[in-house]
């Protein structure tokens, strides 16, 4: 960051009026100047002139064209500097490594995809995030030391306020692992650590045509779980593990064990591996995901069957969850998601027949829009809000002033 100079004693306050609170005005990518703002915040223009000293020092502001002049001398504008600072934004899924850089606009400036197996641990798979992050921000001409924060899906429940992973069913060896403090330990960046879907569903709410602020994104791939947006905001819960609907048991589930121990559970009997290993049991070769979506698409009967049955059994834990959320909106994603109308076709004939009339009267369910992107873009999202709240913002204006 860059060094700020004063010859004032800059006093950063809390209760609306620090520096990190006047940032807030700049997120929205607007353009300024001090007469707007100075009306925005009830500052007194010395005050304010403090805040935005010390937001150009860090970097994350600067002068921009000039406002319509009303007669002299035209105002001087400010606004964010997008490209100022830059975010990692991490997607892990059993089998799959995405990274993206975005700018602080969250624009995902440049993104990479490597093959994994969550099953390498920890240690391994953080090292190649780190080690592709590296490669991404070199091609861009940046460097670590431009990295204000990371944002990380994983796939499975996560302790939201410590960034570790609880119990989660398909990534062994992963359980308490301090994530956060493993990637401080190579860069100096905030970490924010949540579940995929609930980054999924953030990242689709950013793409929605309309503001919709009741919602349920479900992700169905090698596992099943959902993120909840409810007034506009992400649900995760007492213990961070709202929406994991995969294990929710479901009436054809009799004699079915999943991975976690019970029995029944909508994710051992709906997931990709499971539809997967029914085709081969019918002999049609399907290993993956992508051979049950490309089965589908090629117009396979028993694929097709298969993934019309996942829907409806999905359908059976989504009816509940309207009934129970009442959104207006449900999203599904994921790979299975590619099956497309065959898989909607499955979900809408059970959420239609067993909701209720006023819950469903007006209730949209689709794919979703955002494809791939769509956990990186909520990693990037989540991380930014958090990197330019105003606590660390002014956090970091206490560090910039203790300097000088």
């Amino acid at each position: 960051m860059a060094n700020y100079s004063s010859s004032k004693t800059l006093q950063i306050t809390r209760g609306g009026n620090g520096a990190g609170d006047v940032l807030q005005l700049f997120l929205d990518g607007a353009a300024r100047n001090r007469t707007d703002l100075a009306s925005l915040t009830g500052m007194a223009r010395s005050t304010l002139q403090d805040r935005l000293d010390i937001l150009t020092q860090l970097g994350l502001i600067g002068a921009t064209e000039e406002g319509a002049s009303t007669g002299g001398r035209p105002p001087r504008l400010m606004a964010l500097i997008p490209n100022a600072r830059l975010v990692i934004a991490v997607d892990l899924g059993a089998s799959h490594l995405r990274i993206a850089i975005s700018n602080l606009s969250s624009e995902l400036l440049i993104q990479e995809k490597v093959v994994i197996s969550i099953d390498q641990g920890p240690e391994i798979i953080l090292r190649a995030a780190l080690d592709l992050s590296d490669l991404l921000l070199k091609s861009l001409g940046r460097d670590r030391s431009d990295v204000i924060a990371v944002g990380m899906g994983v796939p499975g429940p996560v302790n939201f306020e410590s960034g570790r992973p609880a119990n989660p069913p398909i990534m062994p060896g992963w359980d308490n692992f301090d994530i956060p403090a493993w990637f401080r330990n190579h860069l100096d960046a905030l970490v924010v650590v949540d579940n995929d879907v609930n980054l999924m569903a953030i990242g689709e709410q950013s793409q929605l045509d309309s503001e919709t602020e009741h919602f349920i994104f479900v992700k169905i791939a090698t596992g099943i779980g959902s993120g909840i947006i409810s007034g506009g905001s992400l649900q995760r819960g007492a213990q961070g593990t709202a929406g994991d609907i995969g294990h929710v048991r479901i009436r054809r589930g009799d004699g079915v064990f999943c991975h976690c121990g019970n029995e029944g559970c909508l994710e051992a009997l709906a997931a990709g591996p499971k539809i997967a290993s029914d085709l081969r049991a019918q002999g049609i070769e399907a290993k993956s995901n992508t051979d049950v979506v490309d089965l589908v698409t090629a117009g396979n009967i028993q694929a097709i069957q298969a993934v019309r049955q996942a829907g409806r059994d999905l359908g059976e834990v989504l009816a509940a969850s309207v009934s129970l959320l009442n959104p207006s909106l449900i999203v599904v994603g994921g790979r299975i998601a590619a099956a497309g109308e065959h898989l909607l076709a499955g979900i809408l004939e059970i959420v239609y027949q067993r909701g209720a009339p006023l819950s469903t009267q007006h209730l949209q369910i689709r794919t979703s829009r955002g494809g791939e992107d769509g956990a990186l873009r909520g990693a990037s999202l989540i991380a930014i809000q958090t990197a330019l709240s105003p606590a660390a913002i002014d956090n970091s204006a206490r560090d910039l002033i203790a300097k000088n």
